[in-house]
């Protein structure tokens, strides 16, 4: 198949064939699904800790005595049904998250993805887009004579340039194409990708 190629003024300069393999796939919202959560499940780190009945600081005196107050019966104040006592079952620091996707799937999902902002006419090829210095005013003029706000830029190498001057545009993020992820694809309005990068893409996941 063929998609549209743009240069930096937006305007048609030719086609670019592409695999089908890549960007002509049927959609599965089930592989999506499994491949984005499986790469945000991945991404999370054990940082976060409570405290069991053990680990609170309290007297262990047991509160009232066990029978003829009238009372529920009590052992310590840290039990995990009073206020201020520990949780029944405490989150681990170092509680992994991770959820194993081989490859094969990861790579169908990818050109699930793709394949379908094809469709939805939110990817686009350009032959090149470069810039001269690492000024954020630069890009946010450029992207603005595309008609781009929310946009991921995709480069077949790391530009240095291209990357220091998206960081203080909220809705841009810049990579190179071996550094995409699903979670991107799917999270920018529009991905702009360079005519080199497409062909680093077809390497990648052919």
């Amino acid at each position: 198949m063929d998609l549209r190629l743009i240069n930096e003024q937006k305007q048609d300069i030719g086609n670019v064939a592409v695999s089908d393999g890549l960007f002509d796939r049927q959609y599965n919202e089930a592989l999506v699904h499994q491949v984005v959560t499986s790469y945000l499940s991945n991404a999370r780190t054990g940082t976060r800790a409570q405290k069991g009945r053990s680990e609170i600081k309290c007297s262990g005196r047991k509160p009232w005595r066990q029978k003829g107050s009238g009372r529920a019966r009590a052992g310590r104040a840290s039990s995990p049904i009073w206020r201020g006592g520990g949780k029944a079952f405490p989150s681990s620091p170092d509680e992994n998250f991770a959820k194993k996707l081989n490859k094969k799937m990861y790579r169908a999902g990818m050109c699930v993805i793709l394949s379908q902002l094809v469709r939805d006419q939110r990817l686009s090829v350009i032959d090149s887009i470069s810039l001269n210095s690492h000024k954020t005013k630069d890009l946010s003029k450029k992207l603005k004579n595309l008609g781009y706000e929310d946009v991921l830029l995709l480069t077949h190498e790391f530009d240095q340039n291209l990357y220091l001057s998206s960081r203080n545009l909220p809705k841009t993020l810049a990579m190179d194409v071996s550094q995409i992820d699903p979670y991107s694809l799917l999270k920018f309005k529009h991905v702009l990708i360079t005519s080199d990068g497409i062909k680093r893409l077809e390497e990648q996941f052919s």
